[in-house]
């Protein structure tokens, strides 16, 4: 969005839109105090789109959405109650290129993005954020086994100068293999451990410099040439390593940025060809991310959300088949929006989103990645929202890749005026908000060819893996079990479910006998159940079936007196 909840708090005095009223405080995130890590603001826009032009609008969109059901205001109505069908077989092997308004991977097969965003690399840390509560493999671990595919991973140009990253805990052999990198070296542990488990990587050029955002793509201290030989040192940096997909050229464009307008100065669009073209030189197989801007011909929106120039000024670059045009989008936590008080929301909302970035995915001119939205979720409004937006992007269950592509926003809690799917512990799941995005889900990926990555090195624990239940035709199955965190009195664990098996699954039940004394007292992404010391954990409706070789991931919470060994388990597939 253009008020970005990936930004440390930014500075009272930080260029904004007219009108901005954006919290400034500064809120230190819960549990350990390695670093002094600053919690995300998203500064809102006040765009200026005349009423006309709304009022209008919303008449398309109720004429569009005549006899569909109103959504309902209650939160507890969110997608838990209607996860998606059974997820088609993985795809994503190798390069991806687009086709139309679809993403493609080498066989050309469809992926879709369903992702989020983990920031911390852009601010003064100089590394994702989280790691003085938690070994990163475990978050990694822990994105995947909720659903998620893909990483978006903002950055600083910052980073290129040999930064030397704060917040991290070594403390009981966490992030071992992280002790002595520099910034760009604890970010090749990131990817290649997201790559290895089958997850992919967006890099976010997310501000100039961890002082705070910018709304052109250079300033007086990052001058242009600076921002393009760092993405080509990037792209150069990750070439051979399928886990990076694409590079997200610059974060939130806003005014004075244009699209279209041919100054050379403040068109983002020929900003992004000169980039583009320069990242593609080195390494032609990546995706280009092109985000809009604020404002286009009169009307303005999020910043970074506006690619209403984009239809007949398009962004062309020397390799065909590259671009993904990203916009941003968010709800009243952010900004109260003229849209939210319309009287005929949410009704008007598909013709908004329609006009400013839609129209690209359904006139089949290229793939759209909404990268970033997100909400606290306190409001009956944002509660709609984001209900109305889930459906606007296509559930998998019904459209399967041919869908709107994204990444929410965000995975940490510490983002000010959005919240996380993790809550302050950075543990524990906010598991309310994670279930609105049940129904855009999709499958991981492969492991990839990590080759710029490295996975070795340290959570606090390790697991085990337990053998294989054979089932009727040849079916079979294999559950592993990770302790992802573990103090005193709890921990924090991540079960990972494959089929062993030559023929499909349509569910599984995992179960196991814990050594003593130990207790579940929260789970996600499985029906978990324990009587005494035995414990079954059974598929929820969306994640039950996998195809050979596929693999679904739950996870839970629990209390335990101490150290313990790590039981064997079991696997019934159905």
């Amino acid at each position: 969005m253009f008020s970005r909840p990936g930004s440390p708090n930014p500075p009272a005095s930080a260029p904004g839109p007219t009108g901005s009223t954006a919290p400034t405080g500064l809120a230190q995130p819960t549990g350990p105090t390695f670093p002094t890590a600053l919690r995300h603001l998203k500064r809102p826009n006040r765009p200026q789109a005349l009423l006309a032009a709304l009022v209008a609008a919303a008449l398309i969109a109720l004429l569009s959405l005549a006899g569909q059901p109103a959504a309902s205001a209650s939160p507890a109505a969110n997608p838990a109650a209607a996860a998606p069908a059974a997820a088609p077989a993985a795809a994503g092997s190798g390069y991806w290129h687009t086709s139309g308004r679809q993403i493609l991977d080498a066989n050309n097969q469809p992926v879709r993005i369903a992702g989020i965003n983990w920031f911390g690399f852009e601010t003064t840390n100089y590394v994702a954020h989280g790691l003085w509560t938690r070994d990163y493999k475990s978050m990694i671990d822990q994105m995947k086994s909720l659903g998620y595919n893909t990483i978006r991973l903002p950055y600083s140009d910052d980073i290129f100068k040999g930064t030397q990253p704060s917040g991290i805990n070594y403390s009981s052999g966490m992030n071992a293999d992280l002790a002595g990198l520099d910034s760009l070296g604890v970010m090749d542990k990131i990817v290649g451990y997201a790559g290895a488990v089958g997850m992919r990587v967006i890099l976010d050029r997310h501000r100039p410099d961890s002082s705070g955002q910018s709304a052109l793509w250079y300033t007086a201290s990052v001058p242009e040439s600076t921002w393009i030989a760092d993405l080509k040192a990037l792209a150069t940096r990750y070439r051979g390593n399928t886990a990076v997909i694409g590079i997200d050229l610059h974060n939130e464009p806003h005014d004075p940025a244009c699209w279209g307008c041919g100054d050379t100065t403040t068109d983002w669009r020929l900003a992004a060809e000169r980039a583009g073209d320069a990242v593609l030189g080195v390494n032609p197989d990546l995706l280009i991310f092109v985000e809009g801007v604020q404002s286009f011909n009169g009307g303005s929106t999020w910043w970074g959300g506006n690619l209403q120039g984009a239809g007949a000024y398009p962004v062309e670059l020397d390799v065909a088949h590259r671009v993904v045009y990203s916009a941003h989008e968010y709800a009243t936590s952010v900004a109260q929006q003229p849209w939210f008080s319309d009287p005929t929301f949410p009704a008007n909302m598909s013709a908004i989103w329609d006009k400013n970035w839609g129209y690209l995915f359904n006139q089949n001119i290229a793939p759209v990645w909404v990268g970033e939205f997100g909400t606290t979720l306190q409001s009956t409004t944002d509660q709609i929202w984001l209900r109305t937006l889930v459906q606007y992007l296509r559930p998998t269950g019904t459209y399967g890749a041919d869908s709107f592509q994204w990444t929410f926003w965000s995975w940490n809690p510490n983002s000010g005026d959005t919240g996380g799917i993790l809550n302050d512990d950075w543990t524990t799941v906010n598991t309310a908000k994670d279930a609105y995005l049940a129904d855009i889900k999709a499958p991981a990926f492969s492991g990839g060819d990590t080759g710029g990555g490295s996975t070795g090195g340290g959570s606090t624990t390790g697991g085990t893996t337990g053998g294989s239940t054979g089932g009727t035709g040849g079916k079979s199955c294999a559950a592993s079990l990770h302790i992802d965190n573990q103090w005193s009195t709890g921990f924090t664990a991540t079960v990972t479910v494959t089929n062993t098996g030559a023929s499909a699954v349509a569910g599984w039940t995992v179960g196991w006998t814990w050594p003593g004394g130990q207790q579940e007292t929260s789970g996600w992404n499985a029906d978990i159940r324990q009587t005494g010391a035995s414990v079954t954990a059974a598929n929820l409706s969306y994640n039950g079936a996998l195809t050979p070789s596929g693999t679904a991931g739950f996870g839970f919470q629990g209390t335990a007196a101490g150290p313990f060994t790590v039981p064997a388990l079991s696997c019934t597939p159905s």
